[in-house]
C-alpha cells in the first residue's frame, strides 16, 4: 500500500502499472518486473514495502553471485571505442 494519493514529487495522478526494473549488484545486472504507483505527469515511480525488501535482496545476491535461482538472459560487454 503506499501512502499517496498524489505523486509526491509533482502531485500528479498516480496508476498502478507493471513495470520493469533494472537492478545492480557488484559487476552483475538483472531486470525484474514489478508493479508500482507510476506518476501520469512525470513518471516517478513508488513501489510498496515487500518491493524495495525484494530490491535490496536481489542486490545482495548479485553482488556476491548467489545468482543460482536467477535465470541468465545474455552477456554483457564493455567496449572502449
Amino acid at each position: 500500500m503506499i501512502p499517496f494519493d498524489k505523486c509526491p514529487v509533482c502531485g500528479g495522478d498516480l496508476v498502478r502499472k507493471k513495470v520493469e526494473k533494472l537492478l545492480s549488484g557488484g559487476v552483475n545486472t538483472a531486470v525484474i518486473s514489478v508493479r508500482a504507483e507510476v506518476c501520469l505527469r512525470c513518471g516517478e515511480r513508488l513501489y510498496d514495502k515487500k518491493t524495495i525488501g525484494d530490491f535490496e535482496n536481489i542486490r545482495y545476491k548479485l553482488k556476491f553471485n548467489k545468482t543460482s535461482g536467477f535465470k541468465e538472459l545474455g552477456h554483457a560487454y564493455k567496449v572502449a571505442v
